[in-house]
């Protein structure tokens, strides 16, 4: 999938620049800025629909904004110096600070508008109220905060969020999260994890970006996430939740992504829509047992998964890793079709069957193999479930064309074209 193609290649020039400690460079932002034209969202696709019929479909693309920028773009620069931040380049005076906690209220601004965040904090955060699509540049930021998240988006569309190249950068939330602000309405604003958005989120660059969810999710976003580069890392801790939330899809097309979530009953994607591999190499490791709940009386127990799923898992290219440990843990488990038609898969899940039962790749509608290598193997349990009761491995998959490898077995199954 290409997305923003002519957008991305407008951000790379931004790309290989450094900053020192909080002084502001003077690189030159005209490519980014000296766009034209109002910025539009094209019709999004309803991804939910699962194509068992057509094991060749994909989900559609997540939605497509035009590459075109609103002229005169603000490009503000803000350092985090341990209790303080330093604001350079805010025009407007859409700023304010408050110790090392940075609010950006920008909800009336026509312009364009690029963050470009550096500098540590151990207690600061970063807050946006905006109501059109930005960038956030991170550039060699290291920023904790102690009782919320360390970025905030309050903002409905789209948030790139670029690594910058040679740099390393670190969010992480606090072990518990203080009450919200609220918004115009007089209602507390959402807070889900280390690095929350309303809106889309677009991962792009060539830097690293380590997240660390103590409290909640890793990272979390209301709309949909695209992964198109960088190197990024999850780690949620025991207290913690999922390792990416998201409400309405993720695609995962380049770069490198690493997961590993502990609490139980964790997930490392946790999609309530559908979920796609594209491309990039991802590794994802769970550890949690069950997580049993019991409500008047009915006893609910919650899996861990790599990949939990409401709707379709798709795999095209790309490598994706998975390994889970956790009694009843399962590698993806999908509500509606998985199919694979490209890419190498490996899942493996070592955990027992006390409490849950452990599953390779479960869905509840299909599992569907063309091309690729496909590897699944458990030690308790199925490798695969389809939502048949057959006892006869082969029944549990569809393999479509002629591999060079097929073996299916109850706890293993290896396909490769």
């Amino acid at each position: 999938m290409k997305k923003n193609s002519i957008f991305i290649l407008l951000l790379a020039a931004t790309l290989g620049y450094s900053l020192t400690a909080c002084e502001k460079d003077d690189t030159d932002f005209s490519s980014y800025i000296n766009g034209s034209g109002e910025e539009q969202e094209e019709p999004v696709d309803d991804p939910t629909e699962d194509p068992v019929d057509d094991p060749t479909d994909t989900p559609a693309d997540s939605a497509t904004i035009d590459s075109t920028l609103v002229a005169g773009a603000d490009t503000i620069y803000i350092c985090f110096s341990g209790t303080t931040a330093e604001v350079t380049g805010d025009e407007h005076n859409y700023v304010s600070v408050s110790g090392a906690d940075v609010t950006v209220n920008a909800l009336e601004a026509d312009t364009t508008m690029l963050l470009v965040l550096s500098g540590s904090s151990s207690d600061g955060s970063l807050l946006v109220y905006r109501q059109k699509m930005f960038t956030i540049q991170l550039n060699g930021l290291a920023l904790t905060n102690a009782d919320g998240p360390a970025i905030n988006n309050q903002c409905g569309k789209a948030l790139y969020i670029e690594t910058v190249s040679g740099t390393d950068n670190t969010l992480a939330d606090g072990s518990s999260y203080a009450d919200a602000p609220t918004d115009g309405d007089g209602m507390p604003i959402d807070q889900k994890g280390a690095l929350f958005s309303e809106g889309q989120i677009y991962f792009t660059g060539a830097g690293t970006l380590t997240v660390n969810g103590n409290s909640k999710n890793g990272i979390a976003s209301d709309d949909y996430i695209v992964v198109q580069g960088g190197t990024i890392e999850v780690n949620v801790s025991e207290d913690g939740s999922n390792g990416i939330k998201v409400n309405d899809g993720i695609d995962i097309e380049g770069g490198s992504l690493k997961i590993t979530v502990k609490a139980d009953g964790a997930r490392g994607i946790r999609s309530e829509a559908y979920a796609n591999v594209s491309g990039g190499t991802t590794t994802i490791t769970t550890s949690g047992d069950c997580e049993i709940e019991t409500v008047d009386g009915v006893r609910d127990t919650t899996s861990a998964a790599g990949i939990k799923c409401d709707s379709t898992f798709t795999m095209t290219a790309g490598m994706l890793t998975i390994k889970s440990s956790g009694d009843g843990g399962k590698g993806i488990n999908s509500t509606g079709a998985v199919i694979f038609s490209g890419g190498t898969l490996s899942v493996t899940t070592t955990g027992s069957n006390d409490d849950g039962k452990p599953k390779g790749i479960k869905s509840d509608k299909a599992i569907i193999v063309s091309s690729g290598s496909f590897s699944v193997s458990v030690k308790k349990s199925w490798a695969l479930d389809n939502g048949t009761d057959s006892e006869t491995p082969s029944d549990r998959i569809t393999v479509q064309g002629s591999p060079a490898t097929k073996t299916i077995e109850k706890r293993s199954v290896v396909i490769k074209y």
